[in-house]
């Protein structure tokens, strides 16, 4: 292996962003990583090459090179380059210049995206007292448009595993933090200090355990140790990029297992509260393992999944609680479930907000629950034809396989639905017991 010393030390000031390291650069051939050019996505080899042949350095970086590295297929592919966003939307005319925060080209090739970024670098240090203007006072970083160097935008990045450089046109891995040989180890390791790493970004805690689970690694004891106390700063993040993390967990093919784990490591408190749940023998925690279950087997099967689905799932039995609660004390069905859904989505939207467009489908989802008890005259018929039918029959179906309501009445929406429409019309209730059938007979149990 071929080894390429820097002599650039990075400052140990707390107002910096960059940890007290100094990088090591080790290229490693093509005989050592088994990494042709051709495993690499044609566009991504396409921008590359133009960017080369203008004068630019340009890689293949982060996750793609390790999941070539651990024997996975990268769902996209990203590009380093020294290049500014301005200098490369100048070269791609099907680009455009995205984010605040991060600024990045978006480049489009045929059907594909690929995200071009330019190097990261500290801080200079005729700078750094205006370091308070880019960070809140938590030290998460509100903004990190200062470019530099390869080696500098290594030390930027959050694990070592997703701190290499692939050039397809050498075949080579620039590796500046022993992140191959840390995948070798099969294992995450944060870059620099973690509580300092965290801080910067609290995301990274939620990256680490979903790295963990869907690459089947282990934190290393300096990664995992800080991850516990420093949770509550999830609350400082925004929320669009908390639900964005959340859901590549819940859609990874291992949502129980990411979710247990955010469970393990105290994640859960500011985000999902009702995941408590998980841990406890009821039916609330019987009905969410199995909608987990349930999400990652279709995951692996390449089914669609509907986050809004997914998300009532998971606030249903908050739903319940305070929906039966206010039966309890008087109010009728139906007013009762629509305060209960308000109630549990403006507590939850002060810790996680959902998107409105998956609000919608949830409260759908969460008032036709009632509907499946009033089977007489021509509801069910109704209740066919509504658009989220299926979705709610489904949420109905996992309910009764929970043990929250009666098995029976699964069964009988199964035969109603395989009958023909005379089997159908001799299975309607007679028109006694309504106000029976209109009590809700679920508890949380």
């Amino acid at each position: 292996m071929a080894h390429k010393p820097l002599c650039h030390v990075f400052t140990d000031d707390p107002n910096i962003s960059i940890p007290n390291l100094i990088a090591a650069l080790s290229v490693i051939p093509l005989e050592q990583h088994g990494i042709t050019r051709n495993r690499i996505s044609p566009c991504a080899c396409k921008i590359i090459s133009n960017l080369q042949q203008a004068g630019y350095l340009a890689f293949v970086v982060g996750g793609a090179v390790r999941d070539l590295l651990l024997g996975l297929e990268p769902k996209d592919y990203d590009v380093a380059t020294n290049a500014t966003p301005e200098e490369v939307r100048i070269l791609f005319r099907r680009s455009r210049i995205i984010g605040r925060r991060f600024r990045l080209v978006h480049v489009m090739c045929g059907k594909e995206t690929v995200e071009v970024s330019t190097f990261r670098g500290n801080l200079p240090v005729d700078k750094k007292n205006t370091i308070k203007e880019d960070a809140d006072e938590h030290g998460r970083l509100l903004s990190d448009n200062i470019f530099g160097s390869q080696e500098e935008d290594a030390m930027r990045r959050d694990f070592t595993v997703n701190a290499l450089f692939y050039n397809p046109a050498s075949e080579e891995i620039l590796d500046y933090l022993n992140g191959f040989n840390d995948i070798k180890a099969r294992q995450l390791r944060i870059i620099g200090d973690p509580l300092q790493r965290y801080r910067e970004d609290p995301v990274r805690m939620l990256r680490a355990v979903r790295f963990v689970v869907t690459l089947d690694i282990k934190m290393d004891a300096d990664t995992v140790a800080p991850i516990c106390n420093l949770a509550p700063l999830l609350q400082n993040v925004p929320s669009s990029r908390l639900f964005d993390e959340i859901l590549k967990l819940l859609l990874s093919g291992h949502a129980l297992t990411c979710m247990l784990d955010l469970y393990a490591h105290g994640l859960h408190h500011d985000l999902l509260p009702t995941l408590d749940l998980l841990m406890q023998q009821t039916s609330g925690g019987h009905f969410i393992t199995l909608v987990l279950k349930n999400t990652d087997d279709r995951v692996k099967q390449n089914k669609s999944v509907s986050p809004g689905f997914l998300f009532a799932a998971l606030l249903w039995h908050e739903v319940l609680k305070i929906w039966n609660s206010r039966q309890t004390m008087g109010e009728k069905s139906i007013p009762a479930l629509h305060k209960a859904m308000s109630d549990v989505l403006i507590a939850q939207n002060k810790k996680l907000t959902i998107p409105r467009r998956y609000n919608a489908i949830m409260q759908e989802i969460w008032v036709m629950q009632p509907r499946f008890l009033l089977r007489k005259g021509r509801r069910p018929f109704r209740l066919i034809e509504h658009p989220r039918f299926r979705a709610a029959y489904d949420f109905m179906l996992l309910r009764c396989e929970s043990g929250e309501i009666d098995k029976s009445l699964s069964q009988w929406w199964e035969t109603f639905l395989n009958a023909n429409f005379k089997e159908q019309e001799a299975m309607l209730l007679e028109d006694i017991g309504t106000k029976k059938q209109r009590k809700i007979v679920s508890t949380v149990k």
